[in-house]
């Protein structure tokens, strides 16, 4: 055994995990997204930025206001999760920087006093976020629905602003005991991925 986390662990992150289409009608509460991100912070980001910004979407007048925005595919199962989530950059992160690298509380400036240069390690940066916040719905027991089929340009008008980019926006909850997973697709093998130079 290679790994030091148990196989059962490796199941529920990884193996046995699957992207959700259907939810049951169990409500995701405050205290496990509370506890899914207390987790997920800890996760490696370059000079310990923490770009990733979280608007839950729970009232239905919000819903509302979310599904025109959603690609056609994706409009029913937003509708009916028990909750979504946008993810998003902000992009002035930098300001936060003396706080979370002390080591170094100059990189604000140093680095990142250009926004073009922000939004870029943003991006990056909030990528890792999103991909560690998945993992953290998982490890919370829950299933994640994550799209990038939505009018993002919408998406940062009506819930966002302009210092904010939205990343994609993930469906939350407990899988439907039917039709909640399509069949799993192949994945590329380690030999395909993996050189050694």
């Amino acid at each position: 055994m290679s790994l030091a986390l148990d196989s059962a662990a490796q199941d529920l992150l990884f193996r046995e995990a699957h992207t959700a289409g259907a939810f049951s009608a169990e409500p995701v509460t405050d205290e496990q997204i509370q506890a899914i991100y207390d987790l997920v912070k800890y996760a490696p980001t370059a000079f310990n930025q923490s770009p990733l910004r979280i608007v839950l979407i729970r009232s239905e007048e919000a819903r509302e206001r979310l599904a025109p925005l959603m690609a056609e595919g994706n409009r029913d199962k937003t509708v009916k999760a028990p909750l979504v989530a946008i993810l998003a950059t902000d992009n002035e992160f930098h300001e936060e920087l003396p706080t979370l690298f002390p080591a170094f509380p100059q990189a604000k400036d140093v680095f990142f006093a250009e926004r073009p240069v922000r939004e870029k390690s943003a991006a990056a940066n909030g990528a890792l976020q999103a991909g560690y916040f998945i993992l953290g719905i998982r490890a919370a027991g829950l299933a994640a629905g994550p799209m990038t089929g939505f009018d993002f340009a919408g998406v940062q008008k009506e819930f966002l602003d302009d210092d904010h980019t939205p990343l994609m926006i993930v469906n939350i909850g407990k899988p439907a005991e039917e039709g909640a997973y399509r069949p799993r697709s192949p994945r590329l093998s380690y030999e395909q991925v993996v050189t050694t130079v």
